[in-house]
């Protein structure tokens, strides 16, 4: 299963929303009613936050590579069974790492980096598409 960014992305703004969400409700109960407006109800650095910590800290986060249109091409149509909810490297065995037959079609035997990350980094293949199943 794929989790695209925009899933990932949603998953850290429903942090950040769930972190604001509580400090509306506790400034609700400590504040009189009269005094609250929204300025001082609302505060927005949770969801900055979470936003910058995915961006900034994320194992998945990367700048794009612009050397040419076909870098940043094969480089958007990159895959990963790394990160937050993956595999790590020492963890991964020989048989994550070899080209299954449900592949077919879908990652590109290929297109892999060589080195520890050999069969943990995949591509998408030619005609492939993500759907949301």
């Amino acid at each position: 299963r794929l989790r695209t960014v925009g899933e990932l992305i949603q998953n850290q703004l429903r942090v950040g929303l769930s972190r604001m969400e509580r400090v509306v409700r506790e400034r609700m109960t400590t504040q009189d009613v009269e005094a609250i407006t929204p300025q001082t109800l609302i505060n927005i650095r949770p969801i900055t936050a979470a936003i910058r910590e995915f961006f900034g800290t994320s194992q998945l986060s990367q700048f794009m590579d612009q050397n040419n249109p076909l870098s940043g091409l094969t480089h958007k149509r990159r895959l990963s069974a790394l990160g937050p909810g993956g595999l790590s490297r020492e963890r991964a065995g020989l048989e994550v790492r070899d080209v299954h037959p449900s592949h077919y079609g879908r990652m590109c035997p290929i297109e892999t980096p060589e080195g520890p990350n050999i069969g943990l980094i995949g591509s998408l293949s030619v005609y492939a598409r993500v759907n949301p199943f």
